[in-house]
This record gives C-alpha cells, structure tokens and sequence, in this order.
C-alpha cells in the first residue's frame, strides 16, 4: 500500500445516467441535456450522459438519443453510454458516445437478479461489443456490482472481485469499476479488494463507484486513494441508485468527493462552485434538496453571503 495520494484524480460524473436513471417521474430530454452542458462546463473529463438499454426496464433513459445529440461537447470531455447488447452498441455508435460501458457483477445471484444469467454469460455476451468497440476506436469500460458485498449472498470475497476482473481485462476494456453497489464496504476491506484486484490489472485503470447507504463512501475513498487509485465515480447532488438492489440509496455525492480531494490539495480541473450550482439546478427540477452535505453548506453559504 502507497502512503503518497495521487497529485490529481480523474472524477466520473454519473449523475445524468446512473442518477436519473431511477427517477419514476419523466424528466424532459431538455432538462437532461442542461444538467449534462452544466456539468461539461464544471470541467469534468468524463460523463456518463446516456444508456442505451431498451425503455420496457429503464423508461427514464429512452430520450438517450435525443440527450447525446443535444449536449455541447466539451473539447477533452469523454461523454460515455451504458450499452448492454449489440443493439445497444450501434445506438450509442451513432449517438456519437466516444466511450462504451458493459456491466457484469461479481456476486453471481446478483448477475442473476440484475441480467439473467451468470457472470460468465454475462462476460461472453459482451463479447461482440467489446470487439466492436474496439473496431471503431470507442473506449470500452467494465463495470463490476456487488463488488463489495450482495443484497442475495451476502459477503463478496476479493478473489471474485480479481476474477471478473481479469474476464473483462481479456475483453479489452480500458479502464474497470469497481462498485459498491449497496454500500456495505468499509476501508479495511476496500483496501483489501483493491490490492487484490491489482494483481489483475493496472491501478491506474481501475474506478472506484462507492454508494453512500452506510455514510462510507468518503471513508472507502480516501482508503482507495491511500491504495493508489485515481478515478472514482460520483453523481451530483446524490442523485441515484440501484434499482435491482433493495436498500441501495444513493451514489457519494459529486460536491462531497470534490470538497474532500480539494481539501486533500489533489487537483481535480473540476470547478466546484459550478457542480454545486448544477446539484441545485437538478434538485430543483425533482423539488427536493440535494443529497450532499457540501454542496447544500456551500450553497446556503452563498446565499447568506
């Protein structure tokens, strides 16, 4: 284990996706398409803007098009699209998504329960993605749930983790989540699959998605920092979950993540003021207050000055 944290971290904006994805409510396309311009313009180096699952089991992202062929693109600015099948593929090829991302777990009732079919299957299935991907020049990424801990089995051990892993290393992804879909990771223990998972693949590609359903997750990312990773996942103002994972409320808070890796003195190229406005801008839209300590502190801080 590194005692030195990174000089910078890269930090994944997963509010527009991942966040919005739950929301029972429709939200307009034009509303999705102002709250990604925000964030673009906060400086964020990625963004998962988009998911090109089939509307019958995700109705909130069947405007994905229309959001991708909506946004200003930000020159440096890596707009992602989750993509679960071939289909999937070609829709966020022709979106114009310059990163693809597939999902597997490493907890095999979760596999299951989320996509029908074991962690294999699920492996071999995004086979032909991963290709095409690749064909194309388009950043694949893998994204790993339950890597912590699983509604349905219970405990998660490490070596699962570094199994799936090195399944999707093999397919050729660029850099791979390591997610703590319902929250229940603790610092010893995320140091523990970190180091484990490394043995896999570079921590320089590995992501760290932390889900703040036991108040860990800033907890569990500074640990990751002490281990050497780099790139962690966060959704403004708090905003998402799991729908397949009872309990699982919210990702760490974008505003947080930034107001703890500032303090750290770790660069960022993120402006913190803007992601706070865009919190407020989407919570407003939902009308409730924002999921984040910092950003709403920093807010009504503004407003009182």
């Amino acid at each position: 284990m590194t005692s030195k944290l990174p000089e910078y971290v890269k930090v994944v904006e997963v509010g527009p996706r991942d966040g919005l994805q739950n929301e029972k409510e429709a939200i307009p396309a034009e509303v999705k398409i102002e709250l990604v311009n925000r964030l673009s313009s906060a400086g964020f180096a990625n963004i998962e803007a988009a998911s090109f699952v089939s509307p019958k089991w995700v109705p909130q992202m069947a405007t994905s098009a229309e959001v991708m062929a909506g946004i200003t693109r930000r020159e440096g600015t890596i707009y992602s699209a989750l993509t679960p099948n071939m289909k999937g593929f070609e829709a966020a090829l022709a979106a114009g998504a310059a990163e693809v991302v597939i999902f597997s777990s490493a907890s095999e009732a979760f596999a299951q329960k989320n996509i029908n079919c074991s962690i294999e299957e699920s492996i071999a299935r995004f086979q032909d993605v991963a290709a095409a991907a690749k064909a194309n020049g388009i950043r694949l990424r893998g994204s790993i749930s339950c890597s912590f801990g699983c509604p349905y089995q219970g405990a998660v051990e490490p070596a699962a983790v570094a199994d799936v892993v090195r399944r999707m290393r093999d397919l050729g992804c660029d850099e791979i989540d390591i997610a703590d879909t319902i929250g229940t990771g603790t610092a010893r223990h995320v140091q523990q699959v970190m180091q484990t998972v490394a043995s896999e693949f570079p921590l320089t590609q590995i992501a760290g998605h932390f889900h703040d359903t036991y108040g860990q997750a800033l907890a569990n990312i500074y640990a990751s920092l002490e281990t050497g990773v780099a790139i962690f996942h966060s959704s403004v103002a708090g905003l998402g979950g799991c729908p397949y994972a009872k309990g699982a409320t919210g990702n760490v808070a974008t505003e947080d993540v930034l107001y703890l890796l500032h303090g750290l003195g770790i660069r960022t190229g993120i402006d913190l003021d803007q992601v706070v406005d865009a919190g407020q801008f989407i919570s407003a839209h939902l009308g409730r207050p924002a999921a984040s300590r910092a950003g709403n502190a920093l807010a009504a801080k503004r407003r009182a000055d």
